[in-house]
């Protein structure tokens, strides 16, 4: 079945479901996934410099610790002058891709947005610059686009819309979501998705669910990682994901998806000690060390007990090398764009 999975990129839904509650394919497919991305992108990991830019956010889901019904959160915004800053010390350190995120923060207008990306851009032309920065119109991401921005992640978190509605207040829209990504496709960027693992609710189906849009979506990133309690949130008494289900997912990403960048989360980093590497082991081939001001590093919680937020950006760089390395594998400095789909299969 896992040869089948790596040679043919899909297996059927009651197949998936085996291999998704059981671990008894795990040795096998964690060897299979990680001799695909070594056929792909050899040992190589590629690291995104994190930049955190604010924690206000306009919505509510309800799993979120930014949330922003969430009044004992302590709230900040960079500015133009701080981000550059944060670019300025990522480049010197070797990074090549800056990962602009925060919530959906209506205070930085498009013009503030594109001034960002623009200024990065000038100041360090050999980058790419990826947002991360929720739903926008079309319009919005064309003036990203046109601003110089090269990626966009936008994580679907589930692609069932009874599923989305548990997770989701009714100002939300999964069909908003979807189209969103579709748009950012049809611009030109270079698009991630994604969805949480053992998110309040969530069946086996739904993630079944999940992979066949991202089938349908063939994003060049996929981004999933554990779910984690936040205390202040109405899914408080939720308990957090599995290390070991997202790791067999990362695998099984892989193994569908050869060509396509995914990371190792600082989520998986926080739920399991050895999380990262791990990750990296079953196919994994991005890491994403926060550049965000120590300052405030520790008021961007999604969740709670969040890892590195009192680490300074040189230090969590060079813990993450030695721990790359011990995993077997060696960060590289580039851009690391995700590599297009070549003619015939993938060694296993």
């Amino acid at each position: 079945m896992i040869k089948r999975l790596a040679r043919n990129r899909n297996l059927s839904d009651g197949e998936l479901k085996t291999l998704i509650e059981t671990g008894d394919y795990d040795a096998e497919m964690f060897k299979a996934a990680d001799s695909v991305r070594r056929s792909v992108y050899g040992a190589d990991v590629y690291i995104r410099g994190l930049i955190e830019f604010t924690n206000y956010c306009k919505n509510d889901c309800y799993y979120c610790g930014i949330r922003h019904g969430n009044t004992n959160a302590k709230r900040y915004r960079l500015d133009l002058g701080q981000i550059f800053s944060c670019a300025e010390q990522g480049y010197e350190l070797g990074f090549r891709t800056f990962v602009l995120q925060g919530g959906e923060d209506p205070y930085y207008t498009d013009d503030m947005i594109c001034e960002i990306v623009s200024g990065i851009k000038r100041r360090h032309g050999d980058c790419a610059v990826t947002l991360s920065i929720g739903e926008r119109s079309e319009k919005s991401f064309r003036a990203y686009w046109a601003s110089g921005a090269d990626r966009y992640l936008l994580r679907h978190e589930t692609s069932d819309g009874a599923h989305y509605r548990m997770l989701h207040p009714d100002s939300m829209s999964l069909e908003n979501r979807k189209a969103c990504l579709w748009n950012l496709k049809k611009i030109g960027y270079q698009v991630g998705s994604g969805f949480m693992v053992d998110s309040p609710y969530q069946t086996t189906e739904n993630i079944i669910a999940d992979l066949r849009f991202l089938q349908e979506l063939q994003p060049s990133m996929i981004g999933i990682g554990p779910y984690i309690t936040h205390a202040d949130t109405p899914f408080r008494n939720f308990p957090s994901g599995s290390a070991e289900k997202c790791i067999r997912l990362v695998a099984i990403l892989r193994l569908m998806f050869p060509y396509a960048l995914i990371p190792a989360t600082t989520a998986l980093g926080t739920i399991a000690p050895d999380g990262r590497e791990r990750g990296l082991s079953a196919g994994a081939n991005v890491v994403m060390p926060n550049l965000s001001p120590t300052s405030v590093r520790k008021y961007y919680l999604l969740y709670d007990n969040k890892i590195c937020t009192g680490d300074e950006a040189a230090e969590c760089r060079n813990c993450l090398d030695v721990r790359v390395r011990l995993a077997g594998y060696k960060v590289v400095i580039g851009r690391g764009d995700a590599k297009t789909y070549e003619h015939g299969d993938v060694a296993v």
